[in-house]
């Protein structure tokens, strides 16, 4: 079964290369990636809108590419123009190869330093928020222990019980074991389990405390506290759009147009853009017009 899931996952990809390269070819077109994630899909449609908006090219989308590799090769080929959904922590390591940097200003010169030297790519300022590792609770237990930041658990961790990502408990560098290490704190239990179980597990009140993302929906939803990670034990995940300088040669208009996005989505209003694909289930093509057309697609004002 797991072999008839990989095979079909590679001809999807393939296939979707196969698009992606036959679109590219034509001088007008510019192609731009989605992702997986409602995050991810919702910035997409929005690079997408905004283009539609003020070009007159033709604007090609290419949804579910799963990961900031298979982005990152469609890019160096030249068959995708634009990936409007990069973290700095996710390619400081995994396509740079390059040691964590924990400064944000700093990470995010790295990236945009590394990339224009070994790839040719523009990675844009960051849209204004970053989705970091963040650990959380009910207003309830921060109210009980006076939680306000994640040092703040040293004292009661021994009687609390932890929910995490799988992946992240057994990880290396950034990991349980590493954060037990740096703020000398042991939970009761741990609880490691699928990410989309960790908020209705503590909701429900069958954890004490979780490990998620600091952009999902359901810490608004939910009205959850995120606890500062006062240690900066977490690498920065500054969300960035990243262009190829091909493209922005060819079209130099989309300098200016792009940069129209620098600093215009927080923290809390992406956590409000996740929700609403997730909980409500808008369709994140809708959530994109509507963040649009809400600052009138940042037109500039009349003198």
């Amino acid at each position: 079964m797991k072999k008839k899931i990989v095979v079909l996952l590679t001809f999807v990809c393939l296939f979707v290369v196969f698009v992606v390269s036959n679109f590219s070819d034509k001088d007008d077109t510019i192609t731009v990636s989605g992702g997986v994630t409602s995050e991810s899909q919702i910035l997409g449609n929005i690079v997408v809108e905004l283009l539609n908006h003020y070009t007159d090219n033709e604007i090609v989308y290419f949804n579910n590419l799963g990961s900031a590799n298979l982005m990152q090769a469609a890019m160096e080929r030249g068959d995708l123009d634009i990936a409007p959904t990069r973290y700095t922590g996710t390619d400081l390591v995994g396509t740079l190869h390059l040691p964590i940097e924990k400064d944000p200003d700093k990470a995010l010169e790295i990236v945009q330093d590394a990339f224009r030297e070994r790839y040719d790519f523009e990675w844009f300022p960051s849209y204004g928020f970053s989705n970091q590792f963040t650990f959380m609770v009910t207003q309830e237990t921060a109210e009980k222990y006076q939680l306000k930041k994640v040092s703040d658990l040293q004292q009661h961790a021994s009687q609390l019980s932890l929910g995490t990502d799988q992946t992240w408990y057994k990880r290396e560098g950034d990991g349980y074991q590493a954060f037990t290490e740096e703020y000398s704190t042991n939970f009761q239990r741990v609880y490691p389990m699928q990410i989309g179980l960790l908020y209705d597990a503590l909701a429900a009140n069958e954890l004490d405390v979780i490990l998620g993302y600091s952009t999902d929906g359901r810490v608004g939803s939910y009205d959850l506290v995120m606890l500062e990670d006062d240690r900066k034990f977490f690498p920065p995940y500054t969300c960035s759009l990243v262009v190829s300088e091909q493209t922005l040669a060819k079209n130099p208009e989309l300098e200016e147009i792009l940069a129209k996005l620098e600093d215009t989505i927080d923290t809390e209003l992406m956590q409000q853009m996740n929700d609403a694909s997730d909980s409500q289930l808008l369709e994140p093509a809708l959530i994109a017009r509507q963040f649009l057309e809400s600052n009138n697609y940042f037109e500039e004002e009349s003198p």
